[in-house]
């Protein structure tokens, strides 16, 4: 039976599972980093709307996170499937916390972390054991 994605995706199970293990797992950290920013910028948008309840821009930005955040998290659920099919045991290491989308803004925040150190390699790694050859976007992800 093969998945069929609820949101638009640039890659399907299939073509995920001919990746390497470690640029799904690095994926999938990438992308779990990507969304614990977008529920930050969730938190604040509630914040904003409730001082502001008609802003359209505020309630159009939070619309168009939420849609994000769950074509994101879905990504992570195909990559996760193909961790599956290549015979990697999933974890709770790969797993993303599961915040509910309307949850109420914390009174305390952690601070921000210091901007990490840019690793970069061969802009074209080469082709190893079969496994296609992967290029990194600016972000330092996949584009699968």
């Amino acid at each position: 039976m093969e998945y069929v994605p609820r949101y638009p995706q640039p890659f399907t199970v299939g073509q995920a599972v001919m990746l390497d293990v470690p640029t799904i797992t690095e994926e999938i950290s990438r992308i779990g980093n990507s969304l614990e920013h977008l529920r930050r910028t969730q938190s604040e948008l509630l914040e904003a709307l409730a001082e502001d309840p008609d802003d359209p821009d505020f309630r159009k930005a939070y619309e168009e996170n939420e849609d994000v955040i769950g074509s994101q998290a879905e990504r992570v659920s195909m990559l996760q499937l193909a961790l599956t099919e290549k015979g990697i045991p999933t974890s709770s290491h790969y797993d993303i916390a599961a915040v509910p989308p309307a949850a109420p803004p914390t009174a305390s925040r952690t601070p921000a972390s210091p901007p990490q150190e840019e690793v970069t390699g061969p802009e074209t790694p080469a082709a190893t054991n079969g496994i296609p050859a992967v290029e990194l976007d600016e972000d330092g992800g996949i584009d699968l």
